[in-house]
């Protein structure tokens, strides 16, 4: 029955004991303890404040990355006017070009063809005429190997020139 009722020198040394336990955990154990759950304890918060910051920065990434995409999409789209206006303006100019060369053309053309032709109609005058005086030469030989009709000839040239 010693075990249910203890005697005063076993209450004794257990209470050294436990009281030598706890100097003994409270002098070397707790504060390195309490010293690492502190530290776990800063560390968690410090984590926590930087994932907020992390969020708060990635949300203004975020926005900071649609507003640029919206001033690319909108610089993009400056430019393909500005391209299309520019490839407009040079199909138009080459258009203007075209045209101008083309009529340029068809005027010297149309001056060349008129050249041709006064060439053309001078040449045919020239070989009207050189053919008329062969013409011409070849009576007139042949009147004049008759000597009755070339003097009607004369006579009548003579007549001619008086009345004149």
């Amino acid at each position: 029955m010693e075990l249910v009722n203890p005697g005063i020198g076993l209450i004794f040394w257990m209470t050294v004991a436990f009281g030598l336990l706890l100097f003994i955990l409270g002098k070397f154990v707790w504060p390195p303890i309490m010293r690492a759950l502190h530290e776990r304890e800063s560390a968690i918060e410090n984590s926590l404040h930087e994932a907020e910051a992390a969020r708060r920065e990635m949300e203004t990434l975020k926005f900071s990355n649609e507003q640029l995409l919206k001033e690319a999409k909108e610089e993009r789209d400056a430019l393909m006017r500005d391209a299309k206006k520019v490839r407009e303006k040079m199909i138009e100019d080459a258009r203007v070009k075209a045209a101008e060369e083309s009529e340029r053309i068809i005027e010297s053309a149309k001056e060349r063809i008129e050249h041709e032709k006064m060439a053309a109609i001078a040449d045919l005058k020239n070989a009207v005429a050189d053919l008329s005086i062969e013409i011409a030469q070849k009576l007139i030989q042949k009147e004049l190997s008759d000597p009755a009709k070339s003097r009607e000839l004369i006579e009548k040239s003579i007549d001619e020139i008086k009345l004149n």
